[in-house]
């Protein structure tokens, strides 16, 4: 079923769902399932699945350094179709511009619509640790917004190369990010807007949020894609702080603000153990607020734990 169909079938309840990212190479799928199993007594409708592109690793042969280019957290779709297959709910693979030819992204939409997935999240991705600025990769796409337009034409039987005559036709629903406070690399916030509603014109029908701690600005956000025409149904996207250092990595790697009552709460704490919790008392506050209000979903980056996601959301579902 569709994002767009599961939000239309709640009738204005709000939903539950989270964001996992796929184990390392040679780990157990298991561990999985281990965080998964506690959240699915909120019974979300679907769960996404990140997709992480390719890094560089040195390998030592002989005293000297050898450059490979890999991914180390590969499955993605394979993920999907597991938790399809064991839990009997929708799973949504991020597709990225970034580590992708335009014909790999392609083979992969086709394994989706073999495996009846029926949701993608399209996403740039973000530029490689040795890269100042994101570059495109060799015959991949520049924007997300290319990459919304390919799995558009393949909703319509138009692949890269051909049009195909068939009633079997992929059926995407497409989501989108978008960014409260900005994408980093945007020069404002209403040309980022301007960016998110080409977005959506060329096809996609939802929006999940960047993180943010401050639910006035993602109001603000909804407000002013509103009166831009972007009508979509926007989804916050939340993340718990968990550790003392989230204080500068989130801020250095988001660019996102920090309210000054949380970075209060958490510099006032002696351990992570009470890190965590502040995390968890805000997110429940912030995510019954957000309830409140409407929001259609509230979804939640899980960075593959579920102890935190789970305290959380037995406050407010």
């Amino acid at each position: 079923m569709k994002i767009t169909e599961h939000i239309e079938k709640a009738k204005g309840k709000t939903l539950f769902s989270f964001e996992i990212i796929p184990p390392m190479k040679g780990r157990n799928i298991q561990e999985l399932y281990d965080n998964i199993d506690p959240l699915m007594e909120f019974n979300p409708p679907f769960i996404d699945v990140t997709t992480s592109r390719e890094e560089y690793v040195y390998i030592d042969r002989d005293g000297l350094l050898d450059k490979k280019l890999t991914r180390m957290r590969p499955g993605t779709v394979g993920i999907c179709a597991s938790i399809k297959h064991k839990y009997d709910i929708d799973t949504v693979p991020h597709v990225l511009c970034g580590g992708f030819t335009r014909e790999e992204t392609e083979y992969l939409l086709i394994d989706c619509h073999y495996l009846g997935i029926d949701n993608v999240m399209a996403l740039r991705g973000d530029a490689m640790r040795e890269e100042k600025y994101f570059e495109p990769t060799k015959g991949g796409h520049v924007y997300a917004l290319d990459l919304v337009k390919q799995i558009r034409d393949l909703n319509r039987g138009k692949y890269l190369h051909d049009v195909i005559e068939t009633d079997d036709c992929a059926h995407f629903c497409i989501g989108v990010a978008g960014y409260p406070e900005k994408h980093l690399e945007a020069p404002s916030l209403k040309s980022d807007l301007i960016r998110l509603k080409e977005k959506v014109d060329a096809g996609a029908e939802y929006v999940v949020t960047q993180m943010f701690f401050d639910n006035q600005k993602y109001f603000d956000f909804v407000t002013a894609a509103r009166s831009m025409g972007i009508e979509v149904p926007i989804i916050p996207g939340i993340k718990p702080i968990a550790v003392k250092r989230h204080l500068q990595l989130l801020p250095q790697v988001f660019r996102i603000d920090l309210p000054q009552d949380l970075i209060d709460a958490v510099d006032a704490c002696t351990n992570n153990k009470q890190v965590r919790q502040v995390g968890i008392e805000w997110c429940a506050a912030q995510s019954n607020e957000l309830k409140a209000a409407g929001v259609p979903v509230l979804h939640y980056y899980s960075m593959g734990k579920s102890d935190n996601i789970k305290a959380i959301a037995e406050q407010v579902f």
